[in-house]
């Protein structure tokens, strides 16, 4: 007789301290595959173990500090710049304990949200004129808005039919 087999239920349990792949970690945080792998192009911190033919296995402290770049990102509102703010500042360790639920981060700092909402305003086409120009050099761009109004009322005119046809004389 054998050692008795181990349940689909003890098979997916790994031990905490156990290497993670891709996968698993992608199922855990809720993050779809490529954007961690994003991360690690953007966060130097995170360097998970590859193996032959480019496979990852994430430590538990690489797990522990993705968990906290996802909470720094998606639970926090940090951008991308502030989360690297905040892991240079404060050290990986920290976000670990973001991660692990230990400590917070506090809120974006005001220059960030304000950075937030510009590029916001940019993908949806506000904000065309830069929130910083002057009230002079805001009111030289909306005259030559006011001006490509026009121009674009007299293109229209053209395009429209004359009401009554001209005969040859």
């Amino acid at each position: 007789m054998g050692l008795p087999l181990a349940s689909e239920e003890d098979r997916s349990e790994k031990h905490p301290s156990a290497f993670r792949t891709i996968t698993e970690v992608s199922e855990e945080l809720g993050v779809p595959q490529h954007v961690l792998r994003f991360w690690e192009s953007r966060f130097v911190q995170i360097r998970p173990l590859k193996r032959a033919g480019g496979r990852r296995y994430y430590r538990p402290e690489d797990v522990d500090l993705l968990r906290g770049v996802r909470r720094l990102l998606h639970g926090q509102g940090y951008t991308i710049r502030g989360a690297q703010r905040i892991l240079k500042e404060h050290g990986p360790r920290f976000v670990q304990a973001i991660g692990r639920g230990e400590t917070e981060a506090g809120p974006p700092l005001a220059q960030e949200r304000d950075e937030q909402e510009r590029d916001a305003q940019a993908r949806d086409g506000e904000g065309s004129v830069p929130a910083d120009a002057t009230a002079s050099g805001r009111a030289s761009l909306e005259a030559v808005l006011a001006e490509l109004h026009s121009c674009r009322a007299l293109l229209a005119a053209l395009d429209t039919p004359d009401p009554e046809p001209h005969e040859a004389a």
